[in-house]
């Protein structure tokens, strides 16, 4: 996926996340795919997940997978 495929994509980032900046942003893409980059370095790299890689990971954060 190429810079220009992500123009006008809607980046959001969690109600929780703290003031400083240190957060995640993601965003849905067009055939089941969620994009995430990092909040403090919007024009940095995006890392693309499909669908059912993202459910898995959302799956192990709710089941306290990456608990540390």
């Amino acid at each position: 996926m190429s810079d220009m495929d992500l123009f006008g994509v809607v980046w959001r980032k969690s109600q929780r996340s703290a003031a400083n900046g240190n957060c995640v942003e993601v965003a849905c893409l067009p055939e089941r795919r969620i994009a995430v980059r990092d909040s403090k370095d919007r024009t940095g790299p995006v890392l693309i997940f499909g669908g059912s890689e993202w459910a898995a990971f959302v799956a192990g954060v709710k089941g306290g997978d990456f608990d540390l």
